[in-house]
């Protein structure tokens, strides 16, 4: 049984639903995890998507965040938010507040999550020690299904580049977020609790970037990053058998400024 299982920061999927559902028809995805709606779950284009042959679990708030799966292999066990999920506590809030940054579903003979991590904006930042707090109940969050016989990934945007391989430039992020030590730790922690990075083919360049600004010509100039991830369970990424970006969805107009990533198994 061939699976195909791709991510996609979505950028808005109002903004973008023409070519989500033409990307949809052409890639033909059995899975697709979502990222960054910047719609509430009740506003998901459910319908259109269905037309295609998709079921669809979204969790969003509207405005900013939110994730969703989309799957033609059927939906069960759909779980939103992490297991005990830390907020963040805004400057002008009260209560920290959780924010629809994660959900995950078992589709036919694979089990997802998709996730948002929090950006971090800067080192000294408090959203910074959101997303370190984040990404560690992250990790003690998979650890059960990391250790299955089920095939079991965690896709999405994970606001990290692995290695300075994974940035155009490691000069230009020095200092920044996105590629701190501390952020890269949490990666590793995540591959010593069982989960491995499948890096996609670079195809026509030599870098698999998955994110590319929207200024200063970025993409033609392929001034990217690598930060849409796939860490996957031992009987995932056995059944491995082609992953790759798929730049052609960022070009044009009225674009994500991320492609999709997609990982075909053999199961």
């Amino acid at each position: 049984m061939t699976v195909r299982i791709a991510t996609w920061n979505i950028n808005s999927v109002t903004a973008r639903l023409p070519k989500l559902l033409e990307w949809l028809e052409s890639a033909e995805p059995d899975v697709l995890c979502l990222q960054e709606l910047k719609c509430a779950a009740d506003a998901f284009p459910f319908e259109a998507v269905r037309e295609l042959g998709y079921e669809t679990a979204a969790h969003g708030t509207g405005r900013w965040n939110g994730v969703a799966v989309v799957s033609r292999l059927g939906l069960e066990d759909v779980v939103r938010d992490l297991p005990g999920q830390p907020g963040f506590l805004a400057e002008d809030a009260l209560v920290a507040a959780v924010e629809p940054r994660a959900i995950a579903a078992t589709c036919g003979p694979v089990r997802v999550w998709s996730v948002y991590v929090p950006n971090g904006r800067e080192v000294d930042h408090a959203h910074y020690r959101y997303k370190l707090e984040w990404l560690e109940t992250l990790r003690s969050s998979v650890l059960e299904d990391a250790a299955g016989t089920r095939p079991f990934a965690v896709l999405g945007d994970f606001n990290i580049a692995p290695t300075d391989e994974d940035v155009f430039d490691p000069a230009a992020f020095e200092g920044l977020t996105h590629v701190t030590p501390v952020e890269r730790a949490a990666l590793t922690a995540l591959q010593e609790a069982g989960l491995q990075d499948v890096v996609p083919r670079p195809l026509k360049y030599d870098r698999p970037y998955t994110y590319w600004d929207y200024r200063q010509l970025a993409f033609p100039k392929n001034r990217g990053m690598r930060i849409d991830l796939t860490y996957g369970n031992k009987a995932f990424v056995d059944a491995v058998k082609d992953s790759y970006v798929d730049r052609e969805a960022r070009k044009g107009k009225g674009t994500s400024d991320h492609a999709p990533v997609v990982v075909d198994l053999d199961i």
